[in-house]
């Protein structure tokens, strides 16, 4: 039953702590979709998105009048396109892209997910078709994210899909040269890519899912950050107590918007999506959150652990508010969308090493990072191949979005506005990683892959 304390604990949340319910995703599957001829399979792709999510924009909206709770983006994730692309007998497959796109300004969606591919262990010719397009669909289209998963635990990692998607980067980064290489910002290289995922640039509707479903992700760095604060100079052990007491607060406000759209909408429940995704918005900080921990910076000797306890308390809290939760599902830090991680690595306090140490307790991994424009092809593909281990190795869920800024170097910034935000220029290391990269081939899975 609810009780007045806490519509005023949620109206405060809401109005004073940046609470909001970060995406309402729509998942469609293009499976009937698939044929041979592109123009006609174009069409399909069209034609079911804008029938499918026709009303989903007015009911987000509908949905916050009555309840008054903010819901920031309103997304489509599909199927991933490369499955579509074996049937097709052309070669180039950009045209589904621009579906894709046609369909999203159609509906009014923010952003349309899944021009992906699923390659841990090796390609089809359609995987290679959609992976050879992904530059120019980037550089052509701006609501299209896309995204690859290039390693399972169980399978190991395809380390010719990582030196490619290496080339791929930094393709996206030339082709949209004149924008700062934005091209890059939607596109995401993934271990162990979650089939609900919620959040763009990696969200794909997966096989496994259902017809139509919807997933919600919510947001609320700021709400944990004023409890920590209320907290005080409390034990560890109150501190994470705090935290799951408002992450299930949080979590609650996405369920109800999670079964308030799938009755409105016609689709099956997904999943609620418990990550903490912030912006660059002064006290919607993940970075903000650690320091009120007690360090004096985010990147300092201590932020793995404190990134640790927030990560596993969210889940802890999460979890008990919603039967269906799934996605990421944690402690988002992507530096050009927080503030205080914006703030650190502009005075050196955050490098690029210490992000790749706190990816391994967190939800994501090395996100909306920009590195000098001349770091070749081999060097991003390393650092790719760093962070794909991470999640292999310790079966979870790691990725990467990072940007190569053509003609910026250490010193300088990209900035996109919006929830992209900025970010500095960080440094990577001189030496060259390319032997490595070229002997191509599949880094085996880890031992316990087998467990059955």
């Amino acid at each position: 039953m609810l009780n007045t304390f806490d519509i005023l604990e949620t109206i405060k949340m809401i109005e004073e702590e940046h609470l909001d319910i970060r995406t309402v995703t729509m998942g469609i599957s293009l499976r009937d979709c698939a044929g041979e001829d592109i123009d006609r399979v174009a069409g399909k792709i069209y034609d079911k998105i804008c029938t499918r999510a026709e009303k989903l924009v007015a009911v987000g909206e509908e949905i916050e009048r009555e309840y008054g709770i903010p819901i920031v983006n309103k997304r489509v994730s599909v199927t991933p396109v490369s499955l579509l692309c074996d049937a097709i007998t052309a070669e180039d497959v950009e045209p589904l892209a621009h579906a894709l796109e046609r369909a999203a300004r159609e509906v009014g969606i923010n952003y349309v997910g899944g021009y992906s591919a699923l390659v841990h262990k090796g390609f089809t010719s359609g995987d290679r078709k959609l992976l050879s397009s992904i530059p120019s669909a980037m550089a052509n289209t701006d609501r299209v994210c896309s995204s690859i998963n290039v390693a399972t635990t169980r399978a190991g990692i395809n380390m010719d899909a990582v030196k490619m998607c290496g080339e791929i980067v930094k393709k996206c980064a030339e082709l949209t040269a004149d924008r700062e290489s934005v091209g890059c910002s939607k596109l995401v290289v993934f271990a162990n890519a979650p089939e609900d995922n919620p959040f763009m640039a990696g969200a794909f509707h997966g096989v496994g899912e259902a017809e139509c479903a919807i997933n919600v992700g919510v947001s609320g760095p700021g709400v944990v950050l004023a409890a920590v604060k209320r907290a005080g100079a409390c034990s560890f052990t109150e501190l994470a107590e705090t935290i799951k007491r408002t992450a299930f607060k949080i979590t609650r406000m996405g369920q109800l918007v999670a079964a308030e759209s799938c009755k409105r909408l016609g689709a099956e429940f997904g999943i609620v999506d418990l990550s903490l995704a912030p912006t660059p918005a002064v006290g919607d900080s993940v970075a903000d959150v650690l320091e009120a921990m007690g360090l004096g910076t985010v990147g300092t000797h201590g932020t793995t652990a404190a990134l640790a306890l927030l990560n596993d308390a969210v889940k802890k809290g999460g979890v008990m508010a919603s039967s269906h939760v799934g996605g990421l599902s944690g402690a988002f830090i992507p530096v050009s969308e927080d503030s205080g991680m914006i703030a650190a690595a502009r005075t050196g306090a955050l490098t690029l090493d210490k992000l790749e140490a706190m990816t391994a307790v967190c939800s994501v991994g090395l996100d909306m990072i920009a590195v000098p424009g001349d770091t070749p092809a081999s060097t991003i593909s390393a650092i790719i191949a760093d962070e794909i281990s991470i999640g292999v190795v310790n079966n979870k869920t790691t990725a990467v979005r990072i940007i190569p800024a053509a003609g910026k170097t250490v010193g300088d910034e990209v900035s996109y506005g919006g929830l992209f935000g900025s970010a500095p220029i960080m440094p990577v290391h001189d030496g060259s990683s390319e032997a490595f990269i070229a002997r191509g081939g599949r880094i085996p899975a880890p031992i316990h892959s087998q467990r059955n």
